[in-house]
């Protein structure tokens, strides 16, 4: 195998169980387990995968969603898979912890940008070049948001490879001096990497925790509470989003250069 495409298209269903094919033109991306259970309990279909690092499921309106794991490389890894797909558009569904007094938990933020700290990117695009959304797309999740009786905020998202900062006073001061809205693991990378691969993508994130201050940081007991308040909600909006997108018939591809 010598090129990019023989090998994702070899890679796709080791790493998921599905084939290429079984894939739809639109795609949820996320980290959690009880997501892509509960996208399986709702349109009563098979999650695929399950001996695999990542779980995967179509529904029979052909949008399909994949449990990636955490982290960068990993957000990177299934972006360069998905070449194997061409996929039309891609949506994460994630957490990030809130960096400004407005993003509360619970709330949910469709970043304008994010902040390349995590370098994975690094391998796709120099750092100048600016990792962003496919505005189209982030125009019709908007347009959903709202149509659930749902708030939301937009911003610039700090997307870092470290997990565990929140003790770090200096890492702090570097936050804050960003002017981030908010912090995550995965959002640089996807913004970069579909705009390497040509593939639109967005990203819905919910915050979780608002870790600037010691009783904010993310603990096991809080996040359970945030996923039982607000998971269902943001998944509600991500399959709405990207099935309704679809049948509107909006292209939101951007131009190649």
């Amino acid at each position: 195998m010598v090129h990019k495409y023989e090998i994702a298209k070899n890679w796709l269903p080791r790493y998921t169980g599905m084939q290429p094919d079984d894939f739809g033109d639109y795609i949820l991306l996320t980290n959690f387990t009880n997501y892509i259970d509960s996208f399986s309990e709702t349109f009563d279909v098979e999650i695929k995968g399950q001996d695999k690092p990542m779980q995967s499921a179509t529904n029979k309106d052909g949008l399909s969603i994949i449990n990636f794991g955490i982290g960068s490389p990993n957000a990177a890894l299934i972006m360069d898979l998905l070449t194997a797909r061409n996929p039309k558009g891609v949506l994460f569904l994630g957490k990030c912890g809130g960096l400004k007094d407005t993003s509360e938990i619970g709330n949910f933020i469709l970043p304008i940008a994010a902040i390349r700290g995590e370098g994975t990117s690094n391998d796709y695009f120099p750092p100048d070049v600016p990792a962003l959304p496919s505005f189209k797309l982030h125009k019709f999740v908007s347009e959903k948001i709202v149509e659930a009786n749902c708030d939301y905020r937009t911003g610039v998202i700090y997307t870092t490879n470290r997990r565990l900062w929140e003790h770090d006073k200096v890492f702090l001061k570097k936050l804050k001096k960003s002017t981030a809205i908010g912090i995550d693991m995965e959002v640089a990378t996807i913004f970069v990497t579909g705009h390497y691969n040509e593939i639109a993508r967005g990203a819905l994130l919910l915050v979780s925790d608002v870790p600037t201050t010691p009783e904010g940081v993310k603990t096991e007991e809080s996040d359970k509470k945030v996923t039982s308040d607000w998971s269902k909600k943001h998944l509600e909006i991500g399959i709405k989003s990207m099935t309704e997108i679809e049948k509107s018939g909006e292209k939101i591809k951007h131009f190649r250069y």
